[in-house]
């Protein structure tokens, strides 16, 4: 059996919430019999990016679609609040992957800068001068 770290199992638990909700969501507004569907494609899509741990991305998903949603509600109503919850929260996920990939690269950047100014540089000899 595979164990799995106490913070991993909290990513894969934000991970079911977060994207069980939106497939819930996803299925009510369909109707019919797609909401079983769009929740089960929910929950298995948000434990498999909580195994990877994807909390900065649950993170600007929930953020996107609460402003969304208050944008939509501002702007057009009651009615409006659900497509622009949507919106927001696709938006959301779309930022917050480039935002993480950014702050990634600027780590790997800051990781390999350091790893460079802590190798002593070589003297000139006098036959390179």
């Amino acid at each position: 059996m595979v164990s799995m770290s106490q913070s991993k199992i909290i990513d894969v638990l934000i991970g079911t919430l977060v994207m069980g909700t939106v497939g819930t969501l996803i299925g009510m507004l369909m109707g019919g019999g797609y909401l079983p569907v769009a929740v089960l494609i929910g929950i298995t899509l948000g434990a498999g990016v909580g195994m990877f741990g994807g909390r900065r991305f649950f993170l600007s998903i929930f953020i996107g679609s609460i402003l969304g949603g208050l944008l939509a509600w501002v702007l057009g109503g009651i009615d409006a609040v659900t497509v622009g919850s949507a919106s927001g929260a696709a938006m959301g996920g779309f930022l917050g992957v480039q935002v993480s990939m950014i702050l990634d690269s600027l780590a790997e950047r800051k990781r390999r800068l350091a790893s460079s100014s802590s190798v002593p540089t070589e003297e000139p000899t006098k036959h390179e001068v």
